[in-house]
């Protein structure tokens, strides 16, 4: 019997407006792999808003307890890029059209200077 993954819907505000959004997905049960697409609203935005998404995305408890990542991203976003690579290990990206998209390994603790144990 196959379980469902269970969707979330993650965002970040700045007052009432949303400025950073991600959909995740998680198979239930540790070790799965965690699939999540992030973007943000266009226009500038203030530095911070797309690492405080990221953060919100790999705190998720369902997210700590898989082994992989996968997601995609807008080609030149850098602050969402880099800050997906500080939080994962192995991060491995490409370009597939207007998209970049990241396969990497999530460390136990959600933070690579902790070895998954």
């Amino acid at each position: 019997m196959t379980i469902p993954e269970m969707p979330r819907h993650v965002e970040v505000k700045d007052g009432d407006r949303t400025v950073a959004a991600a959909e995740v997905t998680t198979a239930t049960g540790s070790g799965g792999t965690a699939r999540t697409s992030l973007y943000a609203t266009p226009g500038h935005l203030r530095p911070g808003y797309r690492s405080n998404l990221v953060d919100a995305v790999m705190d998720l408890p369902e997210v700590r307890a898989c082994r992989r990542l996968e997601a995609t991203i807008p080609v030149g976003d850098a602050e969402l890029l880099e800050r997906l690579r500080e939080r994962t290990v192995d991060a491995v990206t490409w370009a597939a059209g207007s998209t970049t998209l990241l396969d990497a390994t999530i460390p136990a603790t959600g933070h690579p200077s902790s070895p998954r144990g």
